[in-house]
């Protein structure tokens, strides 16, 4: 006697609905996160306890806690920053450039200032600070 066999289709796994499920999932995680930005960091920048005294730098510059610049005697703006700090960049290579700035001065305008002068090739910049245990004494950090 002879048995008839069915013939067995080849099993497959579609695996269509599984992708865009997936894709599902991902667009229902995307659109559901929110990102939290920060606009600014309150900082309270602390004194230096390992300073060493300044040495006589031929490039100063210093920075008010209202975002005014000092190169020297003379005042300037963001705008006029750049122009003056061209005309002593060669000075800045050679011996370094000292920025002191105030300690309520916005973190927007060190940072102009570091910019301008790394635009211009100044690679020795100095923050000064004043000494933890006497406020009257400057010193830099290394």
């Amino acid at each position: 006697m002879r048995f008839v066999r069915r013939r067995r289709l080849p099993v497959e796994v579609n695996l269509t609905p599984l992708i865009d499920v997936v894709f599902l999932l991902l667009i229902f995680f995307m659109v559901s996160t929110t990102f939290e930005t920060r606009q600014a960091l309150e900082l309270e920048l602390p004194h230096s306890d390992s300073t060493t005294p300044l040495e006589a730098s031929p490039v100063t510059l210093v920075i008010t806690r209202e975002g005014e610049y000092r190169l020297g005697e003379r005042r300037l703006d963001a705008a006029g920053l750049a122009a003056a700090l061209s005309e002593v960049a060669e000075a800045a290579r050679q011996h370094g450039l000292i920025v002191e700035a105030d300690r309520d001065s916005a973190h927007g305008a060190v940072v102009t200032a570091l910019d301008r002068a790394g635009a211009l090739g100044i690679q020795q910049i100095r923050i000064a600070t004043r000494n933890g245990q006497d406020s009257s004494t400057h010193g830099e950090t290394p």
